[in-house]
């Protein structure tokens, strides 16, 4: 089997931070946003996605650079904040004793996907099984991120695990044909997220990576 997981809110703590840097851009705009209503209207989005859509709900025009300027304030945030999710790192090494094949699916850009998991110390796990949606047509919810890691894996994705954290990637993991269990560990995720999960198609939802481990290791799972 192969295991795809998420790389934001699952292997790295990351989306609150992206959502606390978007509230901070926002406000150049003239509008205020507490960073966990953004997190949980747009975890697992691309972010061109989400200010696109910002930009229309709040009828403004995004300025040439924006996206540079917003990716280099994540960085630099990244540099002192970031790291990765309790576990997440074991629970990678046991799926591999194990016997299973993992990857990452994400909907951050490939550059930034590779810098955030080299910085949480996590990338040496993977090598160069690591997908980004810059690299398909469409982001997530559509399932062209999670096709196309099988494909570069040479798995069925009817053979395929996804571990998600949002609305978005999970719906997009079952459109793909996949099975998906839900994590619920991160910083970003709120008291109602696992029935959101749950909603769009998770068959399990765990709120700890050993938790998430425990279960893998006693469970044969296909898609429904």
């Amino acid at each position: 089997m192969l295991v795809i997981f998420d790389c934001d809110g699952v292997l790295i703590d990351s989306e609150l931070i992206y959502a606390e840097v978007d509230a901070v851009f926002l406000v150049e705009f003239g509008f205020a946003a507490v960073p966990a209503e953004l997190a949980r209207r747009f975890s697992g989005i691309p972010g061109r996605d989400v200010w696109r859509v910002l930009a229309d709900d709040h009828g403004f025009a995004i300025p040439d650079g924006h996206f540079e300027r917003l990716r280099e304030a994540s960085h630099q945030r990244f540099a002192a904040d970031l790291a990765a999710i309790a576990g997440a790192a074991d629970t990678v090494r046991a799926l591999g004793a194990m016997g299973h094949e993992t990857c990452v699916a994400s909907s951050t850009g490939l550059e930034s996907l590779r810098r955030n998991l080299t910085t949480a110390g996590l990338i040496d796990l993977f090598g160069p099984s690591v997908f980004s949606a810059s690299q398909v047509k469409r982001g997530k919810p559509a399932p062209d991120v999670f096709l196309f890691a099988a494909s570069q894996m040479g798995v069925d994705p009817a053979d395929c695990l996804v571990i998600e954290d949002s609305v978005a990637g999970t719906t997009a993991a079952r459109r793909a044909g996949m099975a998906v269990v839900g994590f619920t560990g991160g910083a970003h995720a709120d008291v109602e997220l696992g029935h959101r999960l749950r909603a769009a198609g998770a068959h399990e939802v765990h709120p700890t990576m050993l938790g998430l481990a425990e279960w893998l290791g006693a469970t044969a799972i296909a898609p429904a």
